[in-house]
């Protein structure tokens, strides 16, 4: 069954956003979680988190960002052309739904988005807001024209904090600034964080909060390749545990990922070469061998 796409906007000069017609997944998703979407019969699967979800109009929101064939070809889709295949949704849902709402008004949590990570952030805030739970989200890129979903994020937070590396808009520095400067400066007392960005950023954004004494969830979406745990390429030590990004996750404990080690595996996945090795490497820990799903059919 294919699924028409129903709106498209094109956020940033290679960031798009596109709301599918899937009222399956969209009744079934979760803040968290993340879909596979096939462009076409030779197609490769792509893993996307999801960006929002209408449970009454049967759609899911992606944001993608095109660095390979597949988003490429992707992003040349228009309105009411159809994917061939948007299956999901996948993954383990945030852990605060599983949360007594009552806790959880008690607690204060910041959201921090790098770059594209600022919409799988959003669907979380946007649950909170729903449920009557008012929570701080700080954003940052590169510079203002990576800035997205500013608007959006806006009408769920209680308090939006943006920056840009450069300057160029809202707070000069980058995220681990802005948190910093929120707790040491202005204050702030935060009692979990959720970090969703680029793996370099979230390695820094989990080490200051350590040191802050801040509990940590980040979401290791972006290593993730086939979405099964038949690749091997989201293998990830948390703490003294093999965990795989797609099957366990995407959230994990920020304190207890090994981000040197995920980012070593993400750049040896890119060659044929590096592939293997890892594969030699991690013997009979290289893909997820209970996940039932039996690979790319």
């Amino acid at each position: 069954m294919s699924n028409r796409i129903v709106t498209k906007r094109q956020l940033t000069d290679s960031i798009y956003l596109m709301e599918i017609e899937a009222p399956r997944v969209a009744k079934a998703s979760n803040p968290g979680q993340f879909v596979i979407v096939k462009n076409d019969e030779k197609g490769e699967r792509v893993p996307l988190t999801v960006a929002d979800y209408d449970k009454e109009r049967g759609t899911v929101t992606i944001v993608f960002q095109t660095v390979g064939c597949s988003t490429k070809k992707l992003a040349m889709f228009e309105e009411n052309d159809f994917i061939m295949d948007f299956v999901g949704p996948l993954g383990q849902a945030s852990e605060f739904i599983h949360e007594d709402i009552e806790e959880l008004k008690n607690k204060n949590i910041v959201f921090i988005a790098g770059g594209v990570g600022a919409a799988p952030v959003y669907p979380q805030v946007k649950w909170f807001k729903e449920h009557g739970l008012d929570v701080d989200v700080i954003v940052g890129a590169r510079n203002k024209e990576l800035i997205i979903l500013e608007d959006e994020l806006k009408s769920v937070a209680k308090n939006l904090y943006v920056g840009t590396d450069d300057g160029s808009y809202g707070f000069n520095g980058r995220v681990t600034d802005i948190l910093k400067d929120l707790v040491e400066n202005q204050g702030k007392k935060y009692d979990h964080a959720v970090v969703i960005g680029p793996m370099i950023m979230m390695k820094f954004m989990s080490m200051l909060t350590k040191e802050l004494n801040i509990p940590t969830t980040v979401s290791l979406n972006t290593i993730m390749v086939d979405g099964t745990g038949m690749c091997g390429a989201c293998r990830v030590t948390v703490g003294d545990e093999v965990k795989f990004a797609c099957v366990d996750g995407p959230e994990f404990d920020g304190h207890l990922v090994n981000f040197d080690e995920a980012m070593r595996r993400q750049a040896m996945y890119k060659t044929q070469e590096g592939k293997l090795l890892l594969k030699l490497e991690d013997g009979d820990t290289h893909h997820h061998g209970n996940c039932g799903c039996g690979g790319d059919k």
